[in-house]
């Protein structure tokens, strides 16, 4: 009789503990005092308007085919779920457009679903049709029309006259086999019964998205949140699977703001363009909103690509990238002031990178692929002169500190690297970026 084995089977492996996390103290959220709920209970993804509602800046430069095609893959780069690609019904030239960029979309297989602009007519959505039928792509016609009553009547417009308009376009969109996006505009200034009556109707000729407009950058955060709750109700009520979008403009500057509010209300989707652009001061800042929503754990993108993007779109449209701009802008992660300074340089001979990005910032660096930069300026201590010298490998001594920070302090500004290299003794370090 055979002994019976001595091994054991092997023991379950030890759950994994994680290991405290350092940090965890030293940022109090505010915005979750007194048990306020983390996160949001539903996804939001993001619909980019850069190459159309963008375009239509009174400062833009259209930018050419081969710009919106390189714009387009860093859409999907950022995690960009929807774009707009046009709006055919503006001529051949759009059409054109339109077409390169959903073929690209589809032959280089890119995640993005594309979307065309129509006003609640047949002609604009019939070149919709003949593009996504030519291409074998579904493209969604984002069908539009004024909804307040300020609107109404710069238009001499009834609500009947509206109501047949819309049923026209999204019941012929629905029959040539396109999804349908039924968006009000100026829905921020209208009527409660008229928001009821024109979004209930287009859910039931067939639309599967109904976009809420803030056309003229009217709504408050407040404002906000009871309108998007107002509509969810709308949605509830008609029993279909609706996906709700959030549309906003930056005339009041509370576009950020309020396309966070409309999220946390219950939008599925927030519409933005890069850098803001757009008519009059521009839409809602995209690239902000996410940068928002990733620090609120709201997303998980990728946002490393974002300055890539912006860049991009800046070059391509001719609006300049100010300097100061939120954490995009040159200046953003720059820091010339002498205790500031003195606090990131503290967390850098720690060693904590995670410390120095955050000690005198509310958006980490490296979150969107940039990293903080200490300057030299008239109001700088002697501490950024040290760590300018010591980055790039520079014995800081006494005297070479000294004649760098004197001339820092005769300046009105902050000194280019090449105004400090001058300074140095012959050969030492010039050119080293370190």
């Amino acid at each position: 009789m055979s002994k019976k084995s001595s091994k054991r089977a092997p023991a379950a492996p030890e759950p994994a503990v994680s290991a405290p996390d350092p940090h965890a103290d030293l940022i109090y959220r505010w915005d979750l005092h007194d048990g306020a709920p983390q996160g949001l209970d539903h996804r939001v993804t993001f619909d980019d308007e850069t190459l159309r509602d963008g375009l239509q800046s009174p400062s833009v430069v259209t930018p050419s085919l081969k710009q919106k095609i390189e714009i387009l893959h860093l859409m999907a780069e950022i995690g960009v779920h929807v774009v707009d690609v046009g709006l055919p019904g503006a001529g051949p030239h759009v059409v054109e457009h339109v077409r390169a960029l959903v073929r690209e979309i589809r032959d280089q297989k890119l995640p993005l679903e594309p979307h065309c602009a129509a006003r609640t007519v047949i002609q604009d959505i019939e070149p919709v049709v003949r593009v996504s039928q030519e291409l074998g792509v579904p493209i969604t016609a984002d069908v539009f029309i004024g909804s307040s009553p300020i609107r109404q009547y710069a238009e001499d417009w009834t609500l009947d006259k509206m109501l047949q308009h819309s049923e026209t376009a999204v019941t012929y969109a629905v029959k040539q086999g396109l999804p349908v996006m039924y968006v009000t505009e100026d829905t921020t200034r209208a009527r409660p019964e008229t928001v009821e009556k024109l979004y209930s109707s287009a859910i039931g000729w067939g639309a599967t998205e109904i976009t809420v407009c803030d056309t003229v950058g009217h709504a408050t955060p407040d404002g906000t949140r009871n309108l998007i709750r107002f509509v969810k109700g709308i949605i509830e009520r008609s029993g279909r699977k609706v996906r709700l979008n959030w549309h906003g403009h930056r005339d009041r500057g509370l576009d950020v703001a309020v396309a966070l509010f409309a999220a946390e209300a219950g939008a599925d989707q927030i519409h933005g363009c890069a850098l803001g652009i757009g008519e009059r001061v521009g839409n809602t800042p995209l690239d902000l909103v996410m940068v928002n929503m990733k620090l609120l754990g709201w997303i998980d993108n990728d946002l490393r690509a974002l300055p890539r993007y912006v860049r991009k779109v800046s070059e391509a449209t001719g609006v300049p990238l100010p300097r100061n701009y939120p954490v995009l802008g040159e200046d953003a992660f720059e820091t010339g002031t002498g205790v500031h300074a003195a606090a990131v340089i503290k967390a850098f001979k720690k060693s904590d990178l995670w410390l120095a990005n955050r000690v005198y910032s509310g958006v980490p660096a490296d979150m969107v692929g940039r990293e903080q930069k200490i300057v030299v300026g008239p109001m700088s201590g002697k501490s950024n002169v040290e760590w300018w010298l010591s980055s790039r490998g520079i014995e800081p001594g006494k005297d070479l500190v000294d004649r760098i920070f004197a001339a820092a302090k005769a300046s009105n500004r902050i000194l280019r690297d090449e105004e400090i290299e001058a300074l140095l003794p012959a050969g030492a370090g010039r050119g080293n970026r370190g």
